[in-house]
């Protein structure tokens, strides 16, 4: 396994420094231009996407659990260098629909495929290759670069991986195959390097100090979301919205208050728990974590309330934020 890293390394070395020659090269004739662009991420659920998208951006912008279907919203986060801009975008993960809001998540997914400039298609060392084959026709018509990465390499042994690889290049042969760890950030800055190589002139589509183009209470949002998928099982956590109904910045503290909606009675009491303990669990976690994204403390009320069927009302869905048909 030693070995086997240490040929990895140089391999990735190798690359990146062709690659910094060139932007030597490009330098030193003057032709480097203002770079900016949207780089989407796409594939199926659990391949480590938002853990890709959270290295590199920098930032935790995406929730990351083990659980499918964690991202349900596109996240843009923010990269800026003095010549570059890249908008990363998250989606949810393939699948096939069976609720109007998994039919919404999927729309996200095609609208992602159209408008990139950069297509990284993330899959791993676990999943069938041929899995959600139509997307990958889709990703072999694309007009824009395409680069798929093999996440999850940590997990495997060269024959394996080489021999994945070579399926790659049959299976999507205008795609640039690069085997990634996402969690190790092994090959990061590699396909950092790849991107910007990719990306076309441009000025930046966004003000230069932002990190990402959802507001506060959308995070707000997503860390009680997470804390629900890191605490509840079976089908609580995919019935679950969350709504944050007030946000106020004070001079020293957060004041949130937020309603989870249910889609049955029954999901109400196992949210609440006996006595209000499970409830208060996950308000104590995600409080904690709101304070270190925000860098302020917060007052957090939360508040339980069924919304029956919520998941395939389209009036309910885009008071919600979810983009429909």
């Amino acid at each position: 396994m030693v070995a086997w890293n240490s040929m990895l390394s140089n391999i990735y070395f190798i690359r990146l420094e062709i690659v910094r020659q060139h932007v030597r090269f490009r330098q030193s004739a003057g032709i480097m231009g203002h770079k900016s662009g949207f780089v989407n991420i796409i594939g199926n659920p659990n391949v480590g996407k938002s853990t890709l998208m959270n290295a590199m951006v920098g930032e935790k912008l995406s929730i990351i659990t083990s659980k499918m279907q964690t991202t349900r919203h596109r996240i843009k986060g923010i990269v800026n260098g003095e010549d570059f801009q890249i908008v990363y975008s998250d989606t949810p993960g393939i699948l096939k629909p069976v609720y109007k809001l998994q039919e919404s998540m999927l729309k996200t997914v095609d609208t992602a495929l159209s408008d990139a400039d950069v297509l990284l298609y993330v899959t791993d060392m676990v999943e069938s290759i041929d899995k959600n084959i139509e997307y990958l026709d889709k990703l072999k018509m694309a007009e824009v670069p395409v680069m798929i990465l093999i996440n999850k390499i940590d997990l495997t042994d060269q024959p394996a991986l080489i021999k994945l690889v070579e399926q790659w290049k049959v299976l999507v042969p205008n795609s640039e195959i690069i085997p990634i760890s996402a969690k190790e950030k092994f090959n990061l800055e590699y396909v950092f390097a790849r991107i910007l190589a990719n990306l076309p002139e441009g000025l930046p589509y966004f003000p230069k100090d932002e990190l990402t183009d959802r507001n506060e209470r959308f995070f707000a949002q997503e860390i009680i979301r997470e804390k629900i998928l890191l605490f509840y099982d079976k089908e609580v956590p995919y019935s679950v919205e969350i709504e944050v109904e007030s946000f106020k910045d004070e001079e020293k503290l957060l004041r949130i208050a937020a309603v989870i909606h249910v889609s049955r009675e029954t999901q109400k009491g196992i949210i609440i728990g006996h006595r209000g303990e499970a409830l208060k669990r996950v308000g104590t976690a995600a409080r904690i974590d709101m304070e270190e994204f925000f860098s302020k403390k917060v007052f957090l009320e939360l508040f339980v309330k069924v919304t029956k069927e919520w998941r395939d009302k389209e009036i309910q869905l885009r008071n919600f934020g979810y983009e429909q048909q």
